[in-house]
């Protein structure tokens, strides 16, 4: 077992609250020094409507949004997300003038794919795409990458928690950052300090939880 998590309130919403542990992580592309518990806010309804909240307050009316894609299991919060900018007037242009809200499904070879049923809510729509937290942004990219493929219009990007502020041009919102975390850092595997002083790792992370190593 890791040790008991920290708690750290949202600055604009303190009844939501990040939870973290400090330690030596290691996620896909990046060693973190915190691995943050996101699953109760992306899951229980009353913290994935907070978090909703916090995002949608970074988007204008002038941004259209047709689609949200979720990645990570984000999906409570991107219904709320899209209750949220739609009670604040944000454009879509849907024929039904609703947004749509749904997740990418992958391939076993990590390829997005989205069945022929469901791409008329992303060929030609805005997307906006919603993940659970963000590192190095290269998923993100991967992602958006693929969307593009089947014809959406990325029209921005958001998270729970994100180390980076743009990719690909695309602005990235987030509810956490990193100067929410007491000694936050991300390091490229090659050059972790953690690494080099001989430290191990505590365990493999990513948006769904962690696996531990020792």
């Amino acid at each position: 077992m890791l040790s008991e998590y920290q708690k750290i309130p949202a600055k604009m919403n303190p009844n939501v609250a990040l939870k973290i542990i400090p330690g030596h992580y290691a996620t896909t592309h990046s060693h973190i020094t915190n691995y943050m518990e996101i699953g109760t806010l992306k899951t229980r309804c009353s913290e994935a409507h907070g978090v909703a909240s916090l995002l949608a307050m970074h988007f204008t009316i002038s941004t259209p949004v047709d689609t949200i894609v979720c990645a990570d299991g984000t999906e409570v919060i991107g219904t709320f997300l899209a209750e949220e900018l739609t009670r604040a007037g944000v454009l879509n242009y849907n024929a039904h003038r609703t947004m749509y809200v749904l997740a990418p499904e992958y391939t076993s070879s990590g390829q997005i794919i989205f069945r022929d049923n469901l791409q008329l809510a992303i060929r030609g729509k805005h997307v906006l795409i919603l993940m659970g937290s963000l590192t190095t942004g290269i998923t993100l990219e991967s992602l958006m990458e693929g969307l593009r493929y089947y014809g959406a219009i990325i029209s921005g990007a958001g998270a729970i928690f994100s180390g980076i502020k743009e990719v690909g041009g695309i602005p990235v919102i987030s509810a956490f950052h990193p100067e929410d975390i007491p000694n936050y850092q991300a390091y490229d595997p090659s050059e972790c300090p953690l690494c080099k002083k001989g430290t191990p790792i505590d365990a493999l992370v990513n948006s769904f939880g962690y696996s531990i190593l020792r």
